[in-house]
């Protein structure tokens, strides 16, 4: 996910390096086995999971992805470590300070630092979907605990805050995560109501039809994420929202297998194929019944699988095929084209299973008024 790579690109070398030996490619097509073990190597016995291998860098976006993902594949008692990992820090962590869970931590649990509103959302809908799956309540005070400070973030125009750096300072407001947050927050109510008026007013254009993510800057004033992710949130979105997003498609060779592929960047200067964010384009193409073009890029993806230097019996995704920039101009981290990444293997898991991890809340019946999407003629 975008939000992450800035951090990443600053965080993800800086505690151990990269030490291992190179990656080589996988060549067996059991996919999902190999992706599905590979995640459950990484766990650690505290419960969390470096976001790749051999970088003592873990995520909370990254986390709650494995956390789903353990769930979509009938692993919910490992999802239950990361759940108890961050449900034992309610109080110290979330409810403390400004509230919040760190965006990023060590593999250890400590140095944690600032905390990102959209992460915190993705934990809120991981814990949705194992409430969903088990039946169970276990969880049900933490979900409630990050359903209220992400509604504490709401400002007067019905955006949300993106969360605060470590100095306490507020982190300006994110489409990606606003609309992540609308998700993993239950019902619809005036929080999601003004969200969306908000989005309306400030993250909308009318006339190409798209959600904004970048409104002062005309180079990056789209992203690709949030052509998925908006056609995977929000009820009755606009299917050609998802060929609009044609425009990130590149071709690439990869670093680690030597193959070329085609895929998306994370913006328009297509210099590198976003594997996380190709997945997430193969699960909405999923979601709109275009199998074939979900199947393209499947296929595409599976090329890029490469042996865990861990584990010779795990495989699993790079973050991109290559090295380039990420959304903007920042130069993606080291061997971001070479270590196997817990985001690209989760979302493709999403994809190849067909599990969308906003279906829990993903029917709000929003009004039809509501929804600003919608061209006239069709409310």
């Amino acid at each position: 996910m975008k939000s992450n790579a800035f951090l990443l690109i600053l965080s993800a070398f800086l505690f151990l390096g990269f030490t291992s030996k190179k990656l080589v490619p996988h060549k067996k097509q059991n996919h999902i086995k190999k992706a599905k073990n590979w995640l459950l190597h990484m766990q650690q016995p505290n419960g969390l999971l470096e976001s790749a291998e051999h970088t003592n860098f873990v995520s909370l976006y990254d986390n709650s992805l494995a956390a789903l993902a353990f769930i979509a594949t009938g692993k919910s008692k490992n999802a239950e470590k990361i759940f108890d990992f961050y449900n034992s820090r309610i109080n110290h962590e979330l409810l403390a300070n400004s509230g919040g869970f760190y965006q990023c931590r060590d593999k250890n649990g400590a140095n944690g630092n600032r905390t990102w509103m959209g992460d915190n959302a993705w934990l809120l809908i991981a814990l949705n979907n194992y409430h969903a799956k088990t039946k169970n309540n276990r969880y049900k005070t933490l979900a409630k605990a990050l359903e209220q400070w992400l509604r504490s973030l709401q400002d007067t125009d019905g955006g949300l805050w993106g969360g605060h750096n470590e100095d306490g300072t507020r982190i300006h407001k994110i489409t990606e995560g606003i609309i992540t947050a609308f998700n993993a927050v239950e019902g619809y109510d005036s929080f999601h109501k003004n969200i969306l008026r908000y989005l309306k007013e400030e993250r909308w254009n009318t006339k190409d039809q798209l959600l904004v993510a970048w409104p002062n800057n005309p180079n990056y004033y789209y992203a690709m994420d949030l052509h998925a992710l908006g056609y995977l949130i929000l009820e009755d979105f606009p299917k050609e929202t998802l060929t609009k997003a044609n425009r990130y498609l590149n071709t690439q060779i990869t670093t680690a297998t030597n193959t070329k592929i085609t895929g998306y960047c994370f913006d328009g200067d297509k210099d590198v194929i976003w594997l996380e964010g190709s997945a997430q384009m193969a699960l909405a193409y999923k979601r709109a019944n275009s199998t074939s073009k979900a199947k393209v890029l499947l296929k595409d993806i599976e090329k890029t699988f490469i042996t865990s230097s861990l584990n010779n019996n795990t495989s699993a995704i790079p973050y991109t095929s290559n090295q380039g920039t990420n959304f903007g101009t920042e130069i993606l981290w080291n061997h971001t084209d070479e270590l196997a990444a817990v985001s690209s293997t989760a979302w493709y898991i999403f994809a190849k299973k067909n599990f969308n991890p906003f279906t829990i809340e993903g029917y709000k019946h929003i009004p039809e008024a509501d929804k600003f999407w919608l061209r006239p003629k069709e409310r």
